[in-house]
């Protein structure tokens, strides 16, 4: 409603209650709301209006009513309104759920309207999000919202996990696939990202180098490759073995026979 119309509006105040319900009786509320009907239908709304000097149940009926939408058919839902912070996962809390939100707001404050079954996120007045509404414990993530090198590890994206691997190597693309080839893959994640940590620490060669000698003979632990790295012994060739010393037989060594037990004769 416009600031200009609001007079306007609450001039007819006086006017329904001069003209509708000073000095009436009503039985209750039902016969005070068929009393109004009734008064807007034969009074109020045949009368002749003093600034436009139209009728306003004509007017109503020709400009007005065929603007109007269908009335809904669902009673409204009143809806919840309140601030959360974004956190460094980019989710809000609001109503013990978890909602995604875009761009860089980590750590302020967002204004969120809750309606029956929309979450609307703002900022600064702006709408920045919209989230089907979710149950207490429950949370939704948009990719979009995410950026590209947490979108893996939120949306538990093995795949595009493994392909952040083999950017580095092939050995490191195939060592993130033993990682993660067991049951619970999600549970070792960690180990993966800890895995790209050392690329971009040491650089994609040495790790590659360092997961290529790790899989000659099938061991997959990532502190292993971490302490190669640290002593640059990823490239070293393996030690040969060292050659067995010949045992030469002792001179005064007594024979196995002389261990053997011996059965003692009982005399009779």
């Amino acid at each position: 409603m416009k600031a200009f119309a609001k007079p306007r509006v609450e001039r007819t105040v006086p006017y329904v209650r001069e003209s509708f319900f000073r000095g009436e009786a009503f039985a209750g509320l039902a016969d005070a709301q068929v009393g109004a009907l009734r008064w807007c239908a034969t009074t109020a709304g045949l009368r002749i209006h003093g600034t436009t000097r139209c009728r306003p149940a004509e007017v109503f009926a020709a400009l007005e009513a065929p603007c109007l939408l269908p009335a809904p058919e669902a009673p409204y839902a009143l809806p919840t309104y309140g601030t959360a912070k974004v956190h460094r996962d980019h989710h809000i809390a609001f109503g013990r759920a978890l909602y995604s939100v875009p761009g860089d707001l980590i750590g302020q404050e967002v204004s969120v309207r809750a309606e029956a079954g929309l979450v609307k996120v703002f900022w600064r007045g702006a709408l920045v999000k919209v989230h089907p509404r979710q149950r207490a414990g429950e949370r939704v993530t948009d990719p979009d919202d995410l950026p590209p090198e947490r979108t893996a590890y939120a949306m538990r994206d093995l795949d595009r996990l493994v392909l952040a691997a083999r950017a580095h190597g092939p050995s490191v693309g195939l060592y993130a696939e033993r990682l993660l080839g067991g049951p619970l893959p999600w549970t070792r994640m960690r180990q993966v990202y800890r895995l790209l940590g050392y690329a971009r620490r040491y650089g994609a060669e040495r790790v590659d180098a360092a997961c290529a000698r790790a899989l000659e003979p099938d061991v997959i632990d990532v502190g292993l490759i971490g302490r190669m790295l640290e002593r640059a012994t990823e490239t070293a060739t393996p030690s040969e073995p060292r050659p067995v010393a010949l045992v030469l037989p002792l001179r005064f060594a007594r024979p196995g026979t002389a261990f053997a037990p011996r059965r003692k004769e009982i005399s009779r």
